[in-house]
């Protein structure tokens, strides 16, 4: 990349079902934005982090009617990121500054507006894969979900889905910090370790444990009193059949069911008679309604706190170079990545 372009990843067209392939997305070198091409209260922007989200998949799909607009075809994928600012035609931010835009381009430099963006909060950390990482959306999601929603206390129970991943390795830590029993479940030997590793006092492997159902039974034969959701399906149903008495479930994701190639494919939830006999509760929650709000505020300081002290851990599956992100986003479906995926610039 020369310093009169820049790299730029756009969706030549929706992709409704089935598996997104490398062919889908549109990689190109376009010309850099310029600083005189700035109008009043606009910055330029070069991101440093990229975040890697499944949630995107409904966006590449053209989905209507969902919690955020899909992409339009043939515009630039957007999606969180944290950039520093290079140049700014605004007065609430000057070059330097470290920022994040929750819609931000997958471009290696653009202009947009001052008010889509904002100050990374750096007295919590002034690292910069931090705000996408640790701190950032799917780590929040955690801290939702598990703590303000679930309301947990000690000695409950927690399973977690996809407790390996961007989200769920906070559920456990959060959850086990909490005084609670923690089971764990995760797609391959070496991410069932690190579950373990971080707290979990029980973790399986889903690929390898044959039956799901008695699997939970095994590792939980008390009953689930909190069942923290990523991926919908069979497993939701597998969940439901062992919850307690007032159990919680916590919808985050439901990434079984974003690659379907027809409406058809759904997957029917059978044991939803458990919610009623337990009498339970299911919760979704969309995080972004969470924002600038008190709990955005705790989140940052409990979690960095506890970051700091050691106290915490968070994985990375990091590639580098903003070409990489498609392979990124495909991996999330497949099991290829190990954490909380983000792309270096």
């Amino acid at each position: 990349m020369s310093s009169s372009t820049i790299t730029r990843i756009s969706l030549p067209s929706h992709v409704r079902g089935g598996f997104v392939k490398l062919a889908d997305f549109k990689i190109e070198q376009v010309s850099s934005p310029r600083k005189d091409q700035l109008t009043d209260n606009q910055v330029l922007l070069r991101p440093i982090y990229y975040s890697i989200d499944p949630y995107q998949r409904g966006r590449i799909a053209g989905v209507k009617g969902s919690f955020i607009e899909s992409y339009s075809e043939g515009t630039t994928i957007t999606n969180i990121l944290v950039a520093t600012v290079v140049a700014s035609a605004s007065a609430d931010y000057q070059a330097g500054d470290l920022v994040i835009d929750n819609d931000g381009k997958w471009e290696t430099e653009y202009i947009t507006e001052a008010r889509a963006i904002s100050k990374a909060p750096t007295h919590y950390s002034a690292e910069p894969k931090d705000h996408v990482g640790v701190l950032g959306m799917a780590a929040f999601s955690a801290y939702v979900g598990a703590i303000v929603l679930a309301k947990p206390k000690a000695g409950e129970t927690i399973l977690v889905s996809s407790a390996s991943g961007g989200v769920g390795q906070m559920v456990v830590q959060l959850a086990k910090a909490r005084g609670l029993r923690v089971v764990g479940v995760a797609g391959s030997d070496d991410k069932v370790e690190f579950v373990k590793s971080i707290g979990a006092d029980v973790a399986f492997n889903y690929k390898t444990c044959g039956n799901y159902a008695e699997a939970i039974k095994t590792a939980a034969p008390e009953g689930i009193d909190i069942w923290f959701d990523n991926v919908g399906g069979e497993y939701l149903d597998a969940a439901l059949a062992h919850i307690n008495t007032h159990a919680r479930i916590i919808i985050c994701g439901a990434i079984t069911q974003y690659n379907l190639s027809s409406p058809d494919e759904r997957y029917g939830v059978k044991c939803l008679t458990s919610v009623l006999i337990k009498k339970a509760t299911i919760h979704g929650f969309i995080i972004d309604e969470y924002y600038d709000t008190p709990t955005h505020v705790a989140f940052y300081e409990e979690v960095s706190q506890l970051y700091r002290a050691g106290k915490i851990t968070y994985r990375l599956s990091e590639t580098e170079g903003l070409e990489s992100a498609p392979q990124a986003f495909l991996d999330l479906f497949t099991g290829k990545n190990f954490g909380r995926s983000i792309v270096k610039a």
